[in-house]
Parts: C-alpha cells; sequence; structure tokens
C-alpha cells in the first residue's frame, strides 16, 4: 500500500469498473452459472454473479485483464454480494469465503499479469458489497421495529469475507454501496477485528451511495453525516459510487470534497438506467464529467460503476491524465457528530 499511497500523492489514481454488468453482457445460461460443480444444485443459481469466481474463472479473469489494459490501476474483485447473507438466497452460504478468496485470487493473477507486460504497477481492491439485508430499516412496512438481521451476524459476515479477500491476496478492502450507515458500520467492525487477529492493518476504503437527488443514502445521511459516521476507521479514501450518473453525483461529490481529511473517490454509473434498466451514457460523457471534477480539485481515485466498460475507463483515464490529485481537507479540531445530517461543536 505504501506503493499506491506514493501514486496517490502524485496523480489521480484510476479504479476499474463493474463486474456486474459486464458478466451480465456475456448472457450466461443457468447452465453457464453452475458449471459442473453445481450441476446438480438444487437451486437456480443464474444470476448469482460471485459464482462465476468458482465456475466462468476466465470470464472474470478476462473482465479484470480488460479493465487493466485500459488504464486502471485498481482492480476491484468480484465479490459484491459474495458474503453468507446474500449467498444464503442461491443454498451457498457455505461457499462464500470461498467465493472471496477465488475472486482476489483472480484479480490478483490479472493484474500481476498486467503489471508484468506493462511495467506499471497494479493493486487489488476486495470488494465487499452491502449484503441483501439492512440493519436501519424493516422490510415489513406492517413491522416498522423488525429487522431481518442484526449487528453482530452482520460483522461475523463481513469479518468472513474480508478474510476471504485478504487470503486470496487483495491489496485492501473496498467497503462499497454503503445505502445503510449501520450496515457500513458493521463492515468496518468486521474489518477491524479481523486486523487484530492478524496482528496488521488491513486498509480500507468506504463508498456511500446517494440513492436519488436528496443527497441521502436509504437510512437517510447526507454525505456529510456519513463522513462523521465512518471517518473513526481512517479509510484509505472516502467516495460515492452507484444509484446516480456523474452529472446527478456531483454536488454530493464536491460536499465531501469540502469536508473530508481523507482521499476522495468517486465511481459513478453509466448515467441513469433507461427503461430496460441498461445504461445509454457514452464513454466521452462520463469522462467529460469527471475531467471536470478533476481540473476542480474534486477527486483523488475515479473509476466506474454500472454500465461503465473498459472503453469508458480508457476515456476516464485520459480525461484526468496530467490533472493534479485533490488535496484533503484540513478542518479544525471540534467534535463532529453525526444523525441524519452532521453536527460540529467547534
Amino acid at each position: 500500500m505504501a506503493a499506491l499511497t506514493a501514486l496517490a500523492q502524485q496523480r489521480i489514481v484510476i479504479l476499474d469498473g463493474p463486474k456486474g454488468t459486464m458478466i451480465q453482457a456475456l448472457n450466461l445460461t443457468e447452465a453457464d452459472f453452475r458449471g459442473d460443480r453445481f450441476a446438480d444444485w438444487p437451486q437456480s443459481l443464474k444470476g448469482d454473479n460471485d459464482l462465476c469466481n468458482l465456475t466462468r474463472p476466465d470470464d472474470v479473469y478476462g473482465i479484470h485483464r480488460a479493465y487493466l489494459l485500459a488504464g486502471a490501476d485498481i482492480a476491484s474483485t468480484n465479490t459484491f454480494n459474495a458474503n453468507a447473507v446474500s449467498q444464503a438466497e442461491y443454498g451457498l452460504q457455505d461457499h462464500a469465503y470461498e467465493m472471496n478468496r477465488a475472486g482476489a485470487e483472480l484479480a490478483r493473477r490479472a493484474a500481476d499479469e498486467v503489471a508484468a507486460e506493462t511495467g506499471t504497477p497494479r493493486w487489488v481492491a476486495g470488494a465487499i458489497g452491502p449484503t441483501s439485508r439492512t440493519l436501519s430499516l424493516s422490510p415489513d412496512v406492517n413491522d416498522p421495529g423488525y429487522r431481518a438481521t442484526d449487528f453482530d451476524e452482520l460483522v461475523a459476515t463481513y469479518h468472513e469475507a474480508a478474510r476471504g479477500l485478504i487470503d486470496g491476496g487483495a491489496d485492501f478492502l473496498l467497503i462499497e454501496t454503503c445505502f445503510d450507515t449501520l450496515n457500513a458500520k458493521a463492515a468496518i467492525a468486521g474489518v477491524l477485528d479481523l486486523s487484530d487477529e492478524l496482528g496488521e492493518r488491513i486498509e480500507m476504503s468506504v463508498s456511500m451511495t446517494v440513492v436519488d437527488q436528496s443527497g441521502r443514502n436509504l437510512s437517510g445521511q447526507t454525505v456529510e453525516a456519513f463522513w462523521n459516521s465512518v471517518r473513526h476507521a481512517r479509510p484509505f479514501s472516502i467516495g460515492i459510487n452507484c444509484a446516480l450518473g456523474a452529472e446527478q453525483m456531483r454536488p454530493y461529490a464536491a460536499a465531501l470534497a469540502r469536508v473530508a481529511d481523507a482521499r476522495t473517490h468517486v465511481y459513478p454509473n453509466a448515467g441513469l438506467p433507461n427503461d430496460l434498466g441498461g445504461y445509454d451514457e457514452a464513454p466521452e460523457t462520463t469522462s467529460g464529467h469527471l475531467g471536470e471534477w478533476a481540473r476542480a480539485g474534486l477527486v483523488n481515485i475515479v473509476g466506474g460503476c454500472c454500465g461503465t466498460t473498459p472503453e469508458h475507463i480508457r476515456a476516464i483515464a485520459a480525461a484526468v491524465r496530467g490533472l493534479p490529485p485533490r488535496a484533503p481537507s484540513a478542518p479544525k479540531p471540534a467534535l463532529r457528530l453525526s444523525g441524519l445530517e452532521p453536527f460540529e461543536l467547534a
């Protein structure tokens, strides 16, 4: 991580794009997802993109390689839903650790091979998604006090995923698409527990999702309040991803850049989804927005989320090339708390 830290001081770092929409573009069948190993599995497995780490490793490796050759410095693993809670929907909860380890190994192999071919170092971010359950909200409108999980369960779930990613060779962890701040705090707790067990600090980036133009995540926090909630983790970077395209995301990225004394990252979708759930924004449009953000001094790390392809990453890398990275803010010492809004007592 020392080399990545040094690089981030010199220039804007490029994160890769999504695995999910790239796998969807392969139009895999049920049999493809199953492979030989899970041919007789009693539940449907189509759509379980993380399972491809075990049954379609060449496809996943190829996606990593395409993004890296397009200019990504960081390969994020294909492990967004590779956790016991989410995999329980397929009956595969006992395979979560293996999916994470295999996902990290595939990204590591691609990163190391492209680094050797190009002479430019590459890194691996172990992706940890939010799970399919939420701690802050009830899934039952008739019972607002009900929760489908609890904090301790999610801490253990994230801990297992993190261990698989680190064992597989991830350089740091990316806690992403944080629609529920309490879920994010459980993920941080799981990673910190693993750090204690291993006797070394595991670097992490934390990425919030602003769900709509209200500028809040699903549990109601603004980006400034979210930062106050997670800054104790001393993340390698703090940022925003998914839900919005770059055009809609800009004011929230600017707000985060104003308050965070850490590096900031952004990886927006390729615009808003169309009526069929696809993404139509051209690479030059997405990259044009992110290039302007870089010129405005808002970002340290940029990449793409849903719908962005290697062509988008290539265009983004070109748009920010030669532009200086953002200088983290230096807020005065103060008591900073958070509810739905930030609170500061100077």
